[in-house]
């Protein structure tokens, strides 16, 4: 299984379906000269490349899991920010959008700032102009994760976000823009399919909350850490994560009381904006 070569398997499967390069690509949510590169090996695919390029060519079941198993051995794989950054982080934006639209069941911890799927324009250029990019590139940045929000209206997906409540304090952005991302929080917890829980500082701990996490479904986890990102669709890494996110779940605030208890936190630093 570790001998198949996975890019020219993906070439030949690609030319026996007739099907052109450049319609694969628009599929798999991937630039032609990014699939010319995986099929000529020029370029090593991630796990998600090669479910995405198989669903693409509508292979068969067998055939998908032959091939995804053999890039499995990778599975767990980092991609460090500063690549992502060379090759365009609204691109990768864009594949994590992709996945998003397959996606029923998405959660996702943050300990570090609010999810990207909540936060108001102010506070996503706030959060991304930290990083220095061009004008032009944050732009595009934020066109791409304003665009990922849509899908939160999509009511036969479910959404379950927690975060802690340092995030909620951070000043990010001035006290009147924090208090209306406060308000957005609120707001979107309102929406059918979404549920926000807040981690309270003294809420007892069972466990450390040290990295941001994303679950799609229970067959990929995401991990932000400083330097990479890390992608993992091993099972028992993945139910790892699933458990971290119960844990965290089961502590928070959620519902009426999570929204009293960031209401009063808005309130509280309107207050403080008052006195100057």
């Amino acid at each position: 299984m570790n001998t198949i070569n996975i890019g020219q398997a993906l070439r030949e499967l690609r030319e026996a379906s007739g099907k052109q390069a450049k319609t694969v690509a628009r599929s798999a949510v991937m630039s032609p000269s990014k699939l010319s590169k995986i099929e000529n090996e020029a370029l090593t695919p991630s796990l998600m490349d090669v479910e995405r390029i198989l669903t693409a060519l509508e292979v068969s079941d067998e055939v998908k899991a032959r091939l995804t198993e053999a890039a499995r051995k990778a599975a767990t794989e980092a991609t460090a920010w500063r690549i992502l950054r060379r090759t365009g982080l609204h691109k990768h934006q864009d594949e994590i959008r992709a996945i998003e639209s397959q996606t029923m069941l998405m959660r996702l911890f943050q300990p570090s700032c609010i999810p990207g799927l909540l936060q108001t324009p102010e506070y996503a250029r706030a959060v991304l102009g930290r990083h220095g990019y061009t004008q032009g590139a944050l732009e595009k940045m934020m066109g791409a994760r304003l665009l990922r929000q849509e899908i939160l209206h999509d009511t036969h997906r479910t959404f379950r976000f927690v975060i802690t409540e340092s995030v909620l304090r951070w000043r990010i952005v001035r006290l009147s823009m924090l208090a209306a991302q406060l308000d957005k929080l609120i707001t979107m917890s309102r929406m059918p399919n979404v549920r926000i829980g807040v981690l309270p500082q003294s809420a007892p701990m069972t466990d450390l909350p040290s990295s941001s996490f994303a679950l799609f479904d229970t067959s990929l986890a995401i991990v932000e850490i400083p330097h990479a990102e890390i992608t993992t669709t091993e099972a028992r890494d993945v139910e790892l994560y699933v458990s971290k996110f119960d844990g965290f779940e089961s502590a928070s605030l959620t519902g009426e009381e999570m929204r009293a208890f960031v209401a009063g936190l808005r309130d509280d630093f309107l207050r403080q904006q008052e006195r100057g």
